[in-house]
């Protein structure tokens, strides 16, 4: 039975409570995040000071430290390590890292002003922002997302329904109005924006967006595809295809991730069951398909499966997301779900999927781009947020 009020939440905190017996040693698991961030932070000063537009993303599986990108255009994971040192404070409440996270996070500004490019506006901006806003309530925090709201919105083709995702892939691969899996996050900041002082019209794109995605990247039997790509005249769908999975035909781990919690959160922001109902659907699928540690191969159709690389981010994302969904339902349903999440979050803290000593990152085995040979069981900055955002999500709901 599905509870149908909800508990106004955000990014984790949640009005509603789920009675459970504490399974997971919550603080022994936060006191490691806390301490592989100090070490992060030693790294990047590198004996001296640190440059804030270099954010972390990923550590190869050969190597023990982090690999770091410039926070421009072209660098999608940025607003993930800002949103780790926001969640680190939370729980330290150490005012060094309050410092560290506003420096990084304040050295995304700039994509207040400028004009968007693509979809991943929400992931550089909520992570970093939205966390800080959450936690400090700066005025110019809210000002930079309500700016890049408005700014990411321009993407939104009304004759579709959905925000342009790719617009450097338009051309190249014929694709005249793609749409990807990973786009349904990013409708939180509009939501957020909507809300709080933006523009109204940010609710309905979201809306817009997560219904014509809910029937363009899905197939009948609730898996997924990547990419819905559309025509630009009539709006209708051209064809749904893979980047990152396996094959048009297969299921991506993350991407169905993304889904998870995507429409998760949309069911939070909106009310309408329609969401929470889907949500139950490709839960329900992904669940089914997973191997016994509840960690997911890259896609549920790789070849060489049981010896496939893993996809730790997958299982993070979805075990954040599991935690909240659990607390939209009763009975059977509720605890099969919380007990799918702690059963995820028992794998990645364990010494399997724990970095520990060997890197400064939180976990191992994540998969980023296996078509394109890229971050293949790599330590990924995404997978460490989505882990410590579920850590404080179990924390909270205890």
């Amino acid at each position: 039975m599905k509870k149908i009020v909800l508990g106004l939440v955000f990014l984790g905190l949640y009005a509603c409570s789920q009675p459970t017996r504490e399974t997971i040693n919550a603080d022994e698991a936060l006191d490691y995040c806390a301490a592989q961030v100090d070490r992060t932070l030693h790294e990047l000063s590198n004996g001296g000071s640190i440059d804030y537009t270099m954010m972390p993303r990923n550590i190869m599986d050969s190597l023990t430290v982090w690999h770091t990108r410039k926070t421009t255009k072209e660098e999608w994971t940025s607003g993930f390590w800002p949103g780790v040192l926001w969640y680190d404070y939370e729980y330290t409440k150490d005012q060094k890292i309050k410092g560290e996270a506003e420096k990084f996070t304040e050295s995304l500004e700039y994509f207040a002003h400028i004009p968007a490019y693509d979809h991943d506006l929400g992931f550089l901006i909520f992570c970093s922002y939205g966390n800080g806003y959450r936690l400090t309530g700066k005025p110019e925090y809210k000002n930079v997302i309500l700016a890049v709201a408005d700014s990411l919105a321009t993407l939104y083709n009304p004759v579709v329904g959905t925000i342009l995702s790719w617009p450097r892939e338009v051309e190249p691969r014929n694709w005249p109005h793609n749409t990807i899996m990973d786009n349904l996050i990013n409708l939180e900041m509009l939501f957020w924006a909507a809300k709080n002082g933006g523009n109204k019209r940010l609710y309905d794109i979201a809306v817009s967006h997560a219904d014509k995605s809910m029937k363009s990247l899905f197939r009948p039997d609730y898996t997924s595809y990547h990419v819905a790509v559309f025509d630009t005249i009539t709006g209708n769908l051209i064809k749904g295809v893979t980047h990152q999975g396996y094959a048009d035909n297969t299921m991506w781990a993350r991407g169905q991730a993304w889904g998870i919690y995507g429409y998760t959160m949309c069911y939070r922001e909106t009310g309408d069951p329609k969401y929470l109902d889907f949500v139950e659907k490709i839960t329900d699928v992904y669940l089914k398909g997973l191997p016994e540690d509840y960690v997911p191969y890259w896609d549920f159709s790789a070849p060489g499966i049981p010896d496939a690389p893993r996809d730790a981010s997958a299982a993070a994302i979805v075990a954040s997301a599991l935690l909240e969904t659990s607390t939209y339902f009763e009975g059977k349903k509720s605890e099969e779900y919380w007990n799918a999440a702690v059963k995820m979050l028992e794998s990645l803290s364990s010494p399997v999927y724990q970095c520990r000593e060997s890197k400064p990152a939180f976990l191992l085995h994540s998969t980023g781009h296996w078509p394109g040979g890229s971050e293949i069981d790599a330590s990924i900055i995404y997978a460490d947020y989505y882990y410590i955002e579920a850590l404080m999500r179990y924390k909270k709901l205890l």
